[in-house]
């Protein structure tokens, strides 16, 4: 995701399936920690996500090669994986198989996808940034759609602001999440928000992710 938006495998909208699948089947994949996301360990670890194992299923949209898929169904989370690209879900399905675990994993644009039943939350941490940001807007619609009332976005919110922002560039992936789109982007009355400050996570790519949970209302 540190490719630039004039990628000759991008397209006025974002970069398409292909070009996510040549880099999951070439490795080149910095934005993954080759690890669980310290977030995601510290939410399982204070309790943030104990209604969410009692009360429904989580989608982790954009799972990648599956470090989080395998975290939450280890932890006994029902989980459903989604990724626009084959390579990516096979590699999450070999990743639970050899951890002696299942989960839902479905290839699928999550632009069209709907679950069968309204989830509990949503683990968002690569999809809406690898997203251009004029899908944005539906992306949020459908994360609205997919969860209950009262069900909970934990989302971690990119920081990425490039030099050519300054001059109206839109360039990515992956994109800036300004703290202020988000807040539109996620807008009451559709969405609860907590008091900031938000927690800060470092990412080995030299950005930074805020960590934010969101309920929908």
């Amino acid at each position: 995701m540190n490719e630039s938006s004039e990628s000759p495998a991008s397209r006025a909208h974002g970069p398409n399936r292909e070009f996510w699948e040549e880099r999951f089947q070439s490795h080149k994949t910095p934005w993954e920690r080759g690890a669980v996301h310290p977030q995601l360990t510290r939410w399982m670890a204070d309790g943030s996500l104990e209604a969410v194992k009692l009360g429904g299923q989580i989608a982790v949209p954009g799972c990648g090669t599956g470090f989080e898929v395998v975290a939450l169904a280890g932890a006994g989370f029902d989980v459903v994986a989604i990724d626009y690209a084959v390579p990516a879900i096979e590699m999450t399905r070999q990743r639970l198989r050899a951890a002696g675990l299942s989960a839902s994993c479905v290839q699928a644009d999550v632009l069209a996808w709907q679950p069968d039943a309204p989830l509990a939350a949503v683990y968002e941490q690569t999809c809406l940034c690898a997203l251009h940001p004029d899908h944005w807007v539906a992306y949020a619609a459908q994360l609205h759609r997919w969860l209950r009332p009262g069900g909970q976005l934990f989302a971690l919110f990119m920081q990425t602001q490039r030099e050519g922002a300054a001059k109206g560039f839109i360039e990515g992936p992956p994109y800036h999440c300004n703290i202020h789109a988000m807040r539109a982007l996620f807008a009451a009355p559709l969405w609860d928000w907590p008091k900031p400050p938000y927690d800060s996570v470092a990412h080995p790519m030299g950005s930074n992710e805020l960590a934010v949970v969101l309920t929908r209302r």
